[in-house]
């Protein structure tokens, strides 16, 4: 980035925050889920699930922040949505600020709040006994998977928050999202599951970036699992990117 577009971007990213800062009830909503999760299957199917030795808390905590940010990525397509319906972002257009800072402000508010929400929904897993031996280096190495990770979903919410036509299908995309985690190694081992149902959980992203986080957090070695997850982040993230630029040029062409 320009120096232009930095300056831009930090006061279009001041009044996104300001919008936040004043609907906190936004960071807790799309926290409970994940936590309504969490509490579902430690507390109520955690005794009849088998994950191996261990706390069940620890082999959950990874899929659930992959949630989180599913879930929270849903309010950068909504937030966006709205502007484009309320005509702001063609009065930013009008005037003289870097286009792509009106993008990039949005990027970054969902960047903060999906942290926020992180943070909260850890501080609950280590209530709920969550305990890890990772040192300096392999939780270093996790929040940058989870910051890459929130960087590729929320990219990939700013196409429906461009396109959309109505809130509902705005939000509406990341209801996939929320639901893969299932149909991956997040809540069980993929090697309990049925052939074509273990294949599909063994080669989509969420598998690959579930199992590095909790092999980081183990203190365990990684092997190739960090270097598919990050593989998968970065794909996702090109792709996300590039198709969302496009889709701003064109809209405003």
């Amino acid at each position: 980035m320009t120096t232009h577009v930095i300056r831009d971007t930090g006061s279009l990213l001041g009044r996104s925050l300001r919008h936040v800062s004043r609907s906190p009830d936004t960071i807790i909503t799309t926290s409970v889920m994940p936590i309504a999760f969490l509490l579902l299957f430690v507390y109520v199917f955690g005794g009849a699930i088998s994950a191996g030795p261990g706390n069940y808390v620890n082999y959950l905590l990874p899929g659930i922040l992959l949630i989180t940010i599913a879930s929270g990525v849903s309010y950068t397509a909504f937030r966006l949505f709205l502007d484009m319906k309320s005509g702001i972002v063609e009065r930013f257009r009008s005037m003289p600020i870097a286009r792509s800072s009106v993008l990039w402000s949005h990027v970054l508010t969902s960047m903060v709040a999906n942290v926020l929400s992180l943070v909260l929904v850890v501080l609950v897993a280590l209530l709920m006994g969550f305990r890890t031996s990772a040192g300096v280096g392999a939780w270093l190495a996790v929040i940058g998977i989870l910051l890459l990770f929130t960087l590729a979903l929320t990219w990939l919410a700013v196409i429906p928050g461009l396109t959309a036509g109505s809130q509902d299908g705005a939000i509406g995309f990341s209801y996939p999202l929320i639901f893969l985690p299932f149909i991956s190694s997040a809540f069980v081992p993929t090697d309990t599951m049925p052939g074509p149902v273990r294949w599909f959980a063994e080669h989509q992203p969420v598998t690959a970036i579930v199992d590095a986080l909790r092999r980081l957090l183990d203190e365990q070695p990684v092997g190739t699992d960090i270097w598919v997850a990050l593989a998968w982040c970065v794909g996702i993230l090109v792709l996300a990117a590039g198709l969302a630029l496009r889709v701003y040029r064109r809209k405003f062409a």
